[in-house]
This record gives C-alpha cells, structure tokens and sequence, in this order.
C-alpha cells in the first residue's frame, strides 16, 4: 500500500526538495491491510457464531429456527453492512463534521422512543431496540459512531474554551450526562461505559484542562460505584465476579462466568478443534453473542484468541497513526474522530475480552466485528469505514491532491 510522496529526498544535501514530476491523483490507494483485517474479523466471527449457534434448534427457546438461522442472517448483516460502509466511505469527512450535530440530536429521539411503550422492543428484561421488521436495531450502538463525530466536532468548534469549565466541558458533559440517563433508563450500563470513555477520551486528545479531566474522571468513578451499590442486582453480580467458584455464585450471578472459564480451560494450547465446543451445548449462555470469544478459546485455544487480540491490537494502532496522521497535517477533526474510533473499538473490545476472561464484571457488550447481531455490525462498518475515508483524505492532501 506504499505511495509516492510529492517530493524526494536528496541524499547528498540532506534535505528535502519538491519533486517536479509528482501531480496530485484524483483517485489514491486506500488501506488495503485495514480493509483485509476487518473482513478476517468478520469472516471468523460468522464462522464461530455458526459454531456457537448450532445447536440451539435443540432447546425450547430456539426450536422453531433451523441449525444455519444465525449463520444465515450474521451473513446477510455482514453483506448489508459492507454495502453501508461503501457508503458512508463516499461521504467526504467535512459533511460528516457539519452534520455531526443533527446526527447527535436525531440518535436522542431514538433513545427517546425506545423507552416509549409500543416503540421500544423488551428483550431479557431490557427495552434497547425499535423494531424494523426484518430486525431490531438499536440506538445505544448508533450512538457510539454519534458521539465520536459529536465529540470531536465539538473540541474543534470550542478548542478556545477548552481550558474552561462553563464553556469548555461543561455543555459536553450534560449532553453526555443526558444520553447516560436515557441508557440507564433501559437499562444499558456497558454502552453507557463505552460512550463516557469516548467522550472523555476524544476531550483529553482535544486538550481539555488536566485539572477538571482529573476531577470529572473522579466524579464519573464516584457515579458508577453508586449504581452499583444502590442496585442489589448489579452489587450481587459484582460480588460474585469478585469469587465466582463459590457454590452459590457459580450456580447463580457467575454462571455464565464460570462456564467461559471451562471453556478457556478445555481450549488449552490449539483448542479442541472448530466445531468441538462442548460449553456451547446449553451450557454457556449468549454464547453466540457477549461470550463468543469464550467459544474461540474452546476450540481454537490460545493460538486462536493471541491472533484475536492481535488483530484487535493491530486495528486500535491503525485507528491512532491515521488520526495522529491528520493532525500532522491540520485536519483537526479527522485526526480527533479517528482516534476515537480506535478508542471506541478499543474500550468495547477490552470489555468484552475482560468479561470472558473474568477480568472484569459480567456485563452484556458483544465483541465488535464478530459477535452476532445486526445492528452492531452494521455500526461497526459505518465507523470503520469513515476511518478509511480519514486514510484515503490524508492520502490525497499529502500527494498534494484536493478534496
């Protein structure tokens, strides 16, 4: 994916010169390794969510679906979600910027009207999806893209009061706060989780002041201890992380727990082969969704996850050199949303692997690319895509090209 830069260097003065020959290209190479490590990512999840679903036609829950349901659909959302990433990566960065607020504003009615009976669809006890028919989508996952483009729209337009708290962080914080407040309401904590560190993250990168970036941190610490603490549920299951072998939590709040970490334990070095899981089998609960890294663990052990992760790795790093890339090069908004996508993908595929490894509390985050669901992928594509297109800018501007 090498491209030659308009200007050379002279060997024998050591300096750089304009090279004459070099003509801005109207059409650039893009990023043909980030593109390929997304498609792996995809293409393995599809595979282990066809083995981790197989055999869930056998209980009563799913016995009206056929063995290939979810590899069928997890397909078709792989399809429709390339199709809009295609998309999204025509849409150059600066109509993303202007339209960055309406985006913000639209997935807060969205929020609004999952919590409206009649509109919201309730599934294991939380109203987090509108139906659509063909499937569930959900805002909370919209929002993730939403608040990266927000956020970082906003430090550019308030870059001058970013060392004040009334004009700087304040109005950012009670817009957050609110969107915290409507994901509370569904309940949703890990997407709320995800959101803060978006929006705090992007803030630092944007050069908010130390002192309350320290403070509000503080204070953010301080509110999710408290909903931990007032919620007996969410204290129990804490607990429960904390010894998840005593009988009665490995039976109870750390059963799903407990079961990825047999799995884990069964996997060993290379696993027990592709389709050999045996926690699969009505053991591990959303076994296809939040906990499908414990399936990989199972069958292709501790090679399969370190590629993972790898991967995983490979694609937050990416995320950071083009953003720090834009920067370079005054394209401050590009470089802020960039690096937000790395901190969106980063934070939710941390959480997700700390809840499967028992690092971290159980808590419902699906594994970004990989996991079963439409909406998810879908999202995913979205914000990937506009981190090639950020590539694809970058490209252009240093070749001397235009946008």
């Amino acid at each position: 994916m090498a491209f030659q830069l308009p200007f050379r260097f002279s060997s024998s003065t050591g300096s750089t010169a304009i090279d004459s020959r070099a003509r801005p290209s109207k059409m650039m190479e893009y990023d043909q390794l980030l593109v390929w490590v997304v498609l792996i990512l995809m293409l393995l999840g599809m595979v282990m969510v066809y083995s981790a679903s197989i055999s869930l036609p056998d209980s009563p829950k799913y016995a009206a679906y056929k063995n290939n349901y979810f590899l069928t659909r997890q397909a078709t959302f792989i399809a429709v979600s390339m199709l809009a990433g295609l998309l999204a990566f025509r849409i150059p960065i600066a109509t993303w910027q202007k339209t960055a607020p309406y985006l913000f504003i639209g997935t807060l009615v969205l929020l609004l009207a999952v919590l409206i009976p009649g509109l919201g669809v309730v599934v294991n006890g939380g109203r987090r999806w509108l139906s659509l028919k063909l499937f569930n989508f959900q805002p909370s996952e919209l929002m993730k893209v939403v608040i990266v483009l927000y956020a970082a729209d906003y430090t550019v337009r308030k870059q001058e009061y970013m060392h004040k708290l009334t004009k700087g962080f304040m109005p950012m914080a009670l817009a957050v706060s609110f969107v915290g407040l409507l994901l509370l309401l569904e309940p949703d904590l890990g997407a709320f989780g995800v959101i803060v560190c978006i929006a705090m993250g992007i803030l630092f990168l944007g050069g908010i002041n130390a002192i309350w970036f320290g403070g509000i941190g503080a204070m953010l610490v301080t509110i999710f201890v408290s909903i931990i603490a007032l919620s007996k549920f969410r204290r129990d299951r804490f607990f429960a992380y904390l010894n998840p072998w005593e009988e009665e939590n490995a039976l109870n709040k750390a059963y799903q727990l407990t079961h990825s970490l047999i799995a884990f334990g069964r996997g060993e070095i290379f696993g027990v082969g592709l389709g050999g899981s045996l926690e699969k089998l009505h053991y591990l609960p959303e076994a296809h969704t939040d906990f499908l890294l414990a399936v990989i663990g199972e069958e292709l052990g501790l090679a399969g996850v370190l590629i993972v992760i790898a991967m995983f790795y490979w694609l937050v790093k990416r995320a950071f050199d083009i953003g720090r890339q834009a920067i370079a090069i005054d394209q401050t908004f590009a470089g802020l949303t960039a690096k937000g996508i790395g901190i969106w993908i980063g934070v939710q595929t941390f959480i997700n692997m700390g809840v499967n490894l028992g690092l971290l509390p159980t808590k419902g985050l699906t594994l970004p690319l990989m996991s079963y669901g439409g909406t998810g992928i879908l999202i995913n594509c979205v914000g990937l895509a506009i981190l090639l297109r950020i590539d694809y800018e970058n490209r252009v501007l240093m070749r001397g090209g235009r946008l």
